[in-house]
């Protein structure tokens, strides 16, 4: 009998980077209940609104 395990990339190798931030215990909340309404991680509805943020950027001089 065979059992096959696939390797974990490790952390760092995944193409994300750990990021950690403070923020206001409000702002928390309101991520948290977007999270929950949408059936999703908080994670990823941060990542999703940093991508479209960063998106909308526009540096002048």
């Amino acid at each position: 009998m065979e059992i096959e395990i696939k390797k974990k990339k490790l952390r760092g190798e995944d193409g994300y980077k750990l990021l950690s931030i403070r923020i206001p215990l409000e702002l928390y909340e309101r991520l948290d209940q977007i999270a929950e309404e949408a059936n999703t991680s908080r994670n990823e509805i941060i990542n999703i609104l940093l991508e479209e943020g960063a998106k909308a950027v526009i540096i002048k001089d």
